[in-house]
């Protein structure tokens, strides 16, 4: 690898965490301003067509055909993309951008137990339960429950975002188990329309309002067009380069540095503040992620030693 690549490489993957971390913050600020579900089905119906219309260009196979692939998108819709966004926005209404983005990143430990539950004769070693017992812990201490008051609405708002990672979690696990494939980018864009669809069901049954000074509000434009086309649609793209530049050990450690972005900008931005337990959780969650992921990672690095003293 050049030097020139390796630096590009770098700025990209700090970039992307920097659009995912900044992303938490644009949620926050847009609740200020629409509906949850409602303002997560509208980031969609953007970032689905700009995705679709992605598709059509990039690959041949731009939309589903078998049963099978289907079932594939149906998958991606209802889980990675509606569940994981109507538990997070909810939840987000109620916990900083930062602490959301810690809990969220707990996602890749997650996928790691699913994949070994649903796999059993591939369970996690006694190493692989620790690191598993790190990320709870972790988003223990972003919760920090009061045992007399486990029901508190910053409580529950933890748990909701837990829940968003749990259904991004189990999400990514079935549609790697299923036999069917698709490009990942008619995958996303079909499950970004779908999901949306999803949303606005959701969100009819709940009764959500929408104030007429939403849509001429910048704050709420704003955030609803940060997230549909630079999170999302931008941000996607710069997912699939690094994903088949770096693989998925190191695009994973995204999750890890987007809090760091959310934390700076929800402060800057919100005048949001992190306190020592929350960090205490971030460093327990991705201590969780080394040891669940330590046989990958030490992989990961034995090959760019070599490749770096071969230049």
């Amino acid at each position: 690898m050049s030097r020139v690549r390796r630096y590009r490489n770098a700025l990209l993957f700090v970039t992307l965490a920097g659009i995912w971390g900044t992303a938490f913050v644009a949620i926050s600020a847009g609740l200020e301003h629409f509906p949850p579900v409602l303002f997560a089905a509208f980031r969609y119906d953007i970032a689905g067509v700009l995705m679709l219309a992605y598709a059509i260009y990039a690959v041949d196979d731009w939309y589903p055909t078998r049963r099978g692939e289907w079932l594939l998108v149906a998958v991606g819709a209802t889980l990675l993309i509606a569940a994981y966004h109507v538990f997070l926005f909810v939840g987000q209404q109620h916990t900083t951008a930062a602490a959301a983005a810690i809990v969220v990143s707990l996602s890749p430990v997650l996928t790691t137990g699913f994949a070994r539950v649903l796999t059993p004769t591939d369970a996690l070693s006694s190493v692989g339960i620790v690191g598993l017992a790190f990320g709870l812990v972790g988003v223990g201490l972003v919760a920090r429950p009061d045992p007399e008051q486990l029901l508190t609405t910053d409580v529950v708002a933890i748990l909701l975002v837990f829940c968003a990672a749990t259904a991004f979690a189990l999400g990514g696990v079935i549609t790697r188990s299923l036999e069917a494939t698709l490009p990942i980018e008619t995958l996303e864009a079909w499950s970004m329309l779908g999901g949306a669809f999803v949303m606005h069901a959701v969100s009819l049954a709940l009764g959500e309002p929408l104030e007429p000074t939403a849509w001429t509000h910048p704050e709420a434009l704003g955030a609803l067009g940060y997230l549909a086309l630079v999170a999302s649609a931008i941000g996607f793209l710069l997912y699939f380069d690094l994903l088949e530049r770096l693989g998925a050990v190191e695009i994973n450690m995204v999750s890890y540095v987007a809090p760091v972005f959310a934390a700076l900008f929800g402060w800057l931005y919100l005048g949001e503040v992190v306190d020592a337990a929350t960090v205490v959780g971030f460093g327990f969650i991705a201590a969780g992620f080394v040891l669940v992921k330590r046989t990958a990672i030490r992989s990961e690095f034995d090959h760019l030693v070599r490749r770096f003293s071969s230049e």
